[in-house]
């Protein structure tokens, strides 16, 4: 009794040119093709974000945060003032 090789009828498959002209003409060479755009469609710089001048830009973005920062000073007064009216405790532990 001797080993017997397994049958695998797919030993030696190029499975890289499986479908191609490859597999159909072994002998002629792999011919790649590159796929060029038809058309390609010119997007304004400013089309997704806005720019602005950089003057402008300070200005804006400044004014923002100034808003926020004066908004946050007068949110801390208001507390204070609320936790003055009620006696000046916030939180209580021991009941």
């Amino acid at each position: 009794m001797g080993t017997e090789e397994s049958k695998d009828p797919f030993k030696g498959v190029d499975w890289k040119a499986v479908g191609n002209d490859m597999q159909k003409d072994p002998g002629a060479k792999a011919i790649v093709k590159k796929r060029l755009p038809k058309k390609i469609r010119q997007i304004p710089e400013y089309y997704f974000l806005p720019r602005r001048s950089m003057p402008s830009a300070f200005a804006f973005y400044g004014a923002c945060i100034a808003g926020g920062v004066g908004a946050g000073m007068l949110l801390e007064i208001w507390i204070r003032k609320k936790v003055e009216e009620d006696g000046g405790v916030i939180w209580e532990f021991d009941k």
